[in-house]
């Protein structure tokens, strides 16, 4: 017979891998277009995404994570002058992402640690699972 803690820890865990993963490829977005400018002369360049998180019942009694989108990050965007870009104003200044590596790397570290922490869940969860198969086939039970 399953045991509703188990599912319920495993639910959690499983939820907060999902989450992570979908940070991580945010994430990873952000940073492939972090030196992108604008397609037309003075227009805006790729704007930083940052992952929106909820809770999400897993099970009944149980809450987990889950990401639900993104929303744009409103840091203004970086002018440099380069008047031969194509994507440069009349003034020849040309805004590039607000996207910055740093920022971007450390949050790709936070994310792939609890990323890990999750997977430590479930693999401590499944262990126990077999060392108790374990013990109660050695009790004959």
């Amino acid at each position: 017979m399953p045991d509703p803690l188990v599912n319920a820890t495993l639910g959690i865990a499983a939820s907060a891998l999902q989450a992570q993963q979908a940070r991580m490829r945010v994430i990873a977005e952000n940073l492939a277009n972090a030196d992108s400018v604008s397609t037309t002369a003075g227009g805006d360049p790729y704007q930083r995404q940052i992952p929106v998180f909820a809770p999400q019942e897993v099970q009944p009694g149980a809450t987990g994570v889950k990401m639900t989108g993104t929303r744009l990050d409103v840091t203004p965007f970086t002018i440099v002058h380069d008047p031969g870009n194509p994507a440069a104003n009349a003034n020849g200044d040309v805004k590039t992402p607000n996207v910055d590596s740093l920022t971007e790397a450390l949050d790709m570290k936070e994310a792939q640690s609890a990323y890990e922490a999750s997977l430590n869940v479930i693999t401590a969860v499944r262990s126990m699972q077999m060392k108790t198969l374990t013990i109660l086939t050695q009790q004959g039970g």
